[in-house]
């Protein structure tokens, strides 16, 4: 016969009022740190009691029941309501449902308390993520659910946001293939596809930290601190039809902007509507693109203009600008941080007095008509015209003078012969030197023999150079100071020149460095006395004292430096590897014999031209050499963006340099590190989210999922 399974009997509920019950003292929750109380309350209030207390009889001495109960389990909603009977919102004797035990049962009551919280299984954060999906399907707004879980709208906005990720790689969060971290950085996309790719790429491999997710899922967009989204602005791109991708989770500068080919048609197009406004000045020629290499008005004649004066009513409004900048400043001397709108009040009075100081140049109608315009768009987005250039071309033929005039037999007389100006041919926008054509006089000798001739001519001309030094500075500077300024000088008798190097790659910042300025302010200076022609060149620098003579010469040379590092070509083309080395080490002899210190020049290392295109050993090392190991330590922790920045900092005022821009010992041939290593022990200039220890990484990865979850009680 088949024994009979004992059924289990559950304990009854009942409504049992308020002020019948009492907390038990064997409630096993004795700790109350971040549990709250009055939110709970406000659930209460709104939804009602979700879960019944498990409660117990008093018993008296003699073990018979009080007609009182104790609450050893669902002590925290007993508070609760005890809260909301304070605040009069809950009557002394309203009935609270309960599951009533059996006081005579022989499972202890410290037994049901732990259970009861032990129990309790968490809600997985994605399970909440579609609870939040399924109430705004339902009606209600982002506002309300926050409002009804006590929360702020920007969080339900990110658990939003995460569950509108790839449903494929959601169900592989939901088996723990994947961090939360990492679903955080697959939401700056909504291409579902484009998502599912870029984990097939990185799953199986080394490298899935989130920044690496973002930047995957962002190669092909445009930031919104882009100088070309800057220049249109987003909103006219998000106008045009275009999208921006935002991250809710970090900071994203503003967002990328995810049609580039769109961005780089409405700076064409922007451009182009500037361009023909400048046209509309009577400028010959108005070349427009997004930017300009440093050196590209290399070879053109640049226009002076006179400035335009400031009217009387200007002036006034000039020194009541400057008037209110000084007693501003003077106010908040005091201040350790000015307020946010005096703050913006001062950077608008500092950008209307520069407009003051940048005042439009008046050209001559008839320079105005040889001449062009450049426009393009600065580092900051904003536009940049440059007025007044005169291509070698466009220059205005120079009258014939005395007896040089070619003449013909017409008759009556000699009739001069009008100039046939040659076609000149421009190569990457640069006009080409002219050929050398000093063999048309004498074709009439059989060529032969006219090569036979002048080869005794040159012999004797270099042995006469030689033996005339002043002559031999005379012609040298005479050579170089045209292939500096008279761009369309032939190449005349002496085979030495200058050939300006320019700079197939370089950053947005070269042009706007001290060095670019200088270099532009030398070579106006000189080339305000430089004469046209070539006679009266060679007279000019004749009677130039020695002094003056070195200083041009020097000047000229300097266009000719090239200390560029290049890629090698052992087939022929381009520089070799023998070659390069020769470059660079010839390069930093002339470094050391200038006393070249790039510190001292200006270059330190930022985000932008350095540390943001290294990798994060790179940026470790480069804090390491420039500010000490310990603060190298104290943010290895950090994600890149985050590691650069705080680099940038650290290494502001070390004098560190990458190791190109290093001079070598000639010694041993080792690149010389600039400085000395800070002491590892100082962390005094480090913030002090950098002076504290950190929580390791899966302490951190436990508390990022916890903020997620949204307890039952």
């Amino acid at each position: 016969m088949a024994t009979a399974v004992q059924k289990i009997t559950l304990s009854s509920a009942r409504d049992i009022p308020f002020n019948k019950l009492v907390l038990s003292q064997s409630n096993v929750r004795r700790v109350k740190a971040g549990v709250s109380t009055e939110e709970l309350a406000e659930s209460i209030a709104r939804r009602g009691l979700i879960q019944s207390l498990h409660v117990r009889p008093v018993l008296d001495a003699d073990g018979a029941e009080t007609g009182m109960f104790e609450v050893p389990a669902g002590g925290r909603r007993y508070r609760a309501l005890e809260l909301l009977m304070k605040q009069k919102r809950l009557g002394k004797t309203a009935p609270v449902p309960c599951v009533v035990g059996d006081a005579h049962s022989g499972v202890l009551i410290d037994e049901v308390s732990l259970v009861e919280n032990m129990e309790r299984a968490p809600l997985h954060p994605l399970d909440q993520f579609r609870a939040f999906q399924a109430m705004r399907d339902k009606g209600m707004t982002e506002e309300a659910i926050a409002a009804a879980f006590f929360i702020d709208v920007n969080v339900v906005k990110q658990r939003l946001r995460l569950v509108s990720v790839s449903p494929a790689l959601l169900a592989i969060y939901a088996d723990d293939g994947m961090k939360l971290e990492q679903l955080m950085a697959f939401t700056v996309s909504s291409d579902h596809g484009r998502q599912e790719q870029v984990w097939e790429a990185i799953k199986d491999g080394w490298q899935k930290e989130p920044y690496h997710i973002r930047r995957m899922l962002t190669e092909t967009t445009v930031r919104a601190a882009d100088k070309r989204a800057v220049f249109v602005g987003v909103e006219a791109y998000e106008a045009a039809g275009g999208i921006v991708l935002r991250d809710l989770f970090e900071s994203d500068d503003g967002g990328w902007l995810q049609d580039a080919g769109l961005l780089d048609r409405l700076v064409a197009e922007k451009l182009k509507i500037v361009a023909d406004e400048i046209a509309g000045e009577g400028w010959k020629w108005v070349e427009a693109a997004l930017s300009f290499p440093y050196g590209h008005e290399r070879g053109l004649r640049e226009l002076v203009g006179a400035t335009v004066d400031l009217t009387e009513e200007e002036r006034a409004t000039r020194e009541a600008l400057r008037n209110e900048y000084d007693r501003l400043e003077a106010e908040y001397a005091e201040a350790d941080e000015l307020p946010d709108e005096i703050d913006a009040r001062l950077g608008e009075i500092e950008q209307a007095l520069e407009a003051f100081e940048q005042r439009p140049a008046i050209y001559d109608p008839a320079d105005i008509a040889i001449a062009g315009v450049f426009v393009s768009v600065d580092s900051d987005g904003s536009l940049s015209v440059d007025r007044g250039y005169v291509r070698p071309e466009d220059e205005r033929p120079v009258d014939a003078e005395g007896d040089d005039t070619p003449e013909v037999d017409g008759g009556d007389g000699p009739v001069a012969t009008p100039a046939v100006q040659r076609a000149v041919i421009t190569i990457g926008g640069q006009p080409a030197e002219p050929e050398d054509d000093e063999e048309d006089g004498v074709k009439p000798l059989p060529e032969r023999l006219v090569i036979e001739l002048t080869a005794h001519r040159t012999l004797a001309l270099r042995n006469a150079v030689a033996e005339h030094p002043d002559v031999a500075m005379t012609l040298l500077l005479h050579k170089l100071v045209s292939d500096t300024f008279r761009h369309t000088a032939p190449t005349g008798c002496l085979e030495a020149n200058v050939r300006h190097i320019f700079f197939s790659a370089q950053s947005e910042e070269l042009k706007d460095s001290a060095q670019a300025s200088e270099i532009a302010e030398r070579h106006g200076r000189w080339g305000d006395h430089v004469p046209a022609d070539d006679q009266a060149l060679w007279d000019w620098l004749s009677h130039l004292d020695d002094g003056t003579r070195l200083d041009l010469l020097a000047h000229c040379v300097s266009f000719g430096v090239n200390a560029l590092f290049e890629r090698p070509n052992p087939y022929g083309s381009g520089v070799s590897q023998h070659g390069l080395d020769v470059r660079l080490a010839q390069a930093d002899r002339l470094a050391r014999a200038t006393g070249l210190d790039m510190v001292a020049a200006g270059w330190k290392p930022t985000v932008g031209n350095y540390l943001g295109r290294v990798t994060k050993p790179r940026i470790l090392e480069a804090v390491r050499e420039g500010a000490g190991q310990r603060a190298a330590g104290l943010i290895d922790h950090l994600k890149k963006g985050d590691m650069a920045k705080e680099a940038e900092r650290l290494l502001a005022d070390t004098g560190w340099l990458p190791e190109p821009l290093r001079l070598v010992d000639p010694d041993d041939g080792q690149a010389i590190e600039p400085g000395a290593e800070a002491d590892a022990g100082d962390d005094a200039a480090l913030p002090d989210f950098l002076s504290e220890d950190g929580d390791d990484e899966e302490t951190d990865e436990i508390e990022d999922e916890d903020a997620l979850t949204i307890a039952a009680e």
